[in-house]
C-alpha cells in the first residue's frame, strides 16, 4: 500500500520528470483502442487502455488525481507490447512514457522486505552478472538431469505453486550444462562468400537457457557468409530493469554494452531476441540525459539488426536451400520486434522461402501473446485470457508448427499448446531453429 506521504512524493517527480509535451501530444483520439490486448481483455475499461493510462499521467502531474494504488494497478497492466505506438497518428511514444512512470513509481515507493529482497537479488545480483545467471541456470539444469523434475512431478510438489508456474515448469528447454554455456567461442569465420562483417550480441537468457537457438544463429550468420565478433565483456541489455522501474540498473547495463562493443570495426550488431533488440535501439533515448553517452548511444543504436533482417539482406534464403517434410506454419510476432524494431516482412518472407511448408498468416498475429518479461508471471490471469485468444487464432490456422522470434513468446506459445493439450498436434520453435532444421 502506498502511504500519503509516497503519493506526495511520487507526484512531484512525475511533474518533475515526465515529458508533459509527450503527454500533450496524445489527442484522445482512440486509434490506438483496437491494438490493445489489455483493453480488449479488460472489456473495453479506458482506464486499461493506451488513452486512457496517458490520461492518468497527465492528471498525476497535474495534480488532479493521485498516484494511488488503483493507478499502480492500471499501469502494471499494461503489457508494454507498444502495438498503440505503430498506429498513433500523433507519433506519441507511450513506451517511454509508460518507463518513467514506472520508474518513479518504484523509486520512490517503499516495498515490503520480501519484494525489496527479490528486487534486489534479481535486478543487482543476478542479471547484471553472466557468471551468476550460468550459474542460476545451471541449477535449473542439474534439477532436471539428476531426476528432481521427475520426483517433483510424481509426488505432486508442483500442483503447491500458481497453475501457470507449474505449466511453465514442463515446457521448459533442457539447460546445457555450466560448461557447454562457458564454452563460447570469440570469433567465427564466414563459411561462404563473405558478405558482412558483425558482432552478436548473445543476450543473458538466450546465451543459457536457450543456448542451442544461439548456437544456430551464429551458425546461420556463418552459412550466410558472415564474419562473427562475440564481445567477451557485453553482458544483459537491461530490459528487464527499464519495464520494472529500475532505469538507473538499466542504464549502467548500457553503458557498459556500448562499451564493449563501439570499437568493433562491425556492419551490424546482431539479436535473436525481439526483446532485447528493442530495449538496445532505445539506448539512445535511455541516455538523452547524458551528454558523455548520448552519441555513442546513438552509434550503437544505428547498428542493431535483428537475425530476420540481416539474413533477408544477404538473400541466405536464395543462396542456401531450405527444406522440411510438410507442415503448416504460422508465425506469432514478436510485439517488440514488430511495434519498436519494425521487423515482421523479413521473417515471413524466410519462412515462405522453405520448400515443403504450407506458410498460413494467423489471424491478430500481431497482437501480444500475453508473455511480456515476467508480466505472465506477475499479472497471470491477465496474461492467461491474452494467451486463450491467441490460442484460438493459433489453432484456427491448423498450423503443426508455431514460430516466434523471442525467448519469452516462444515460452508463451509452449506454455498455450500445453494447457490445450496439444502436444502432439503442435509445436512452437523459434524461426532460427526452424531455419537451421530446413538448411540442406
Amino acid at each position: 500500500m502506498t502511504t500519503l506521504q509516497e503519493q506526495q512524493v511520487i507526484q512531484d517527480r512525475f511533474k518533475e520528470r515526465m515529458d508533459e509535451d509527450e503527454l500533450l501530444n496524445c489527442m484522445r483520439c482512440g486509434f490506438c483502442l483496437p491494438s490493445c490486448p489489455t483493453y480488449i481483455t479488460s472489456g473495453y475499461k479506458e482506464s486499461h487502455s493506451p488513452r486512457g493510462r496517458i490520461a492518468l499521467m497527465k492528471a498525476v502531474v497535474d495534480g488532479l488525481i493521485e498516484p494511488d494504488e488503483d493507478f499502480e494497478t492500471s499501469l502494471n497492466q499494461c503489457l508494454g507490447c507498444r502495438a498503440c505506438e505503430p498506429v498513433c497518428p500523433s507519433g506519441v511514444n507511450y513506451g517511454h512514457l509508460l518507463e518513467e512512470a514506472r520508474d518513479i513509481i518504484n523509486q520512490n515507493k517503499k516495498h515490503s522486505l520480501p519484494v525489496r529482497t527479490v528486487r534486489k537479488a534479481v535486478f543487482e545480483g543476478l542479471f547484471p552478472h553472466q557468471n551468476r545467471m550460468r550459474n542460476f541456470t545451471g541449477l535449473l539444469g542439474f534439477y532436471q538431469r539428476s531426476g528432481l523434475q521427475k520426483v517433483a512431478r510424481a509426488t505432486g510438489i508442483m500442483k503447491l505453486f500458481p497453475e501457470s508456474l507449474a505449466t511453465m515448469e514442463r515446457v521448459l528447454p533442457k539447460v546445457p550444462t555450466i560448461k557447454e554455456m562457458k564454452n563460447r567461442p570469440r570469433f567465427l569465420p564466414a563459411e561462404a562468400p563473405e558478405t558482412k562483417k558483425v558482432a552478436f550480441f548473445t543476450g543473458c537468457l538466450m546465451d543459457t537457457m536457450f543456448l542451442e537457438t544461439n548456437n544456430a544463429t551464429m551458425k546461420l550468420l556463418q552459412l550466410a557468409g558472415c564474419e562473427i565478433i562475440i564481445p567477451e565483456s557485453q553482458n544483459c541489455c537491461g530490459a528487464l530493469h527499464g519495464h520494472s522501474g529500475e532505469k538507473n540498473g538499466s542504464k549502467e547495463l548500457a553503458k557498459k554494452n556500448i562499451q564493449a562493443f563501439e570499437d568493433l570495426d562491425v556492419d551490424y550488431i546482431i539479436t535473436n531476441a525481439g526483446g532485447c533488440g528493442a530495449f538496445l535501439v532505445d539506448y539512445d533515448h535511455l541516455l538523452k540525459d547524458d551528454p558523455a553517452w548520448k552519441e555513442r548511444a546513438l552509434a550503437f543504436k544505428n547498428k542493431i539488426k535483428d537475425i530476420t533482417e540481416i539474413l533477408f539482406e544477404v538473400r541466405f534464403h536464395e543462396k542456401v536451400k531450405l527444406e522440411l517434410p510438410f507442415q503448416i506454419v504460422t508465425y506469432q510476432d514478436s510485439c517488440h520486434l514488430r511495434n519498436v524494431m519494425k521487423t515482421a516482412a523479413a521473417p515471413r518472407a524466410l519462412l515462405q522461402a522453405i520448400e515443403g511448408i504450407e506458410f498460413k498468416e494467423m489471424k491478430d498475429a500481431d497482437r501480444c501473446c500475453g508473455s511480456a518479461g515476467i508480466y505472465n508471471i506477475v499479472e497471470s490471469e491477465m496474461s492467461m485470457q491474452i494467451l486463450d485468444y491467441k490460442m484460438e487464432q493459433t489453432k484456427a490456422t491448423h498450423a503443426s508448427t508455431v514460430v516466434t522470434a523471442n525467448p519469452g513468446c516462444l515460452l508463451q506459445m509452449k506454455l498455450g499448446i500445453e494447457r490445450e493439450g496439444l502436444n502432439e498436434k503442435m509445436r512452437a520453435v523459434h524461426i532460427v531453429d526452424l531455419l537451421m532444421e530446413a538448411v540442406k
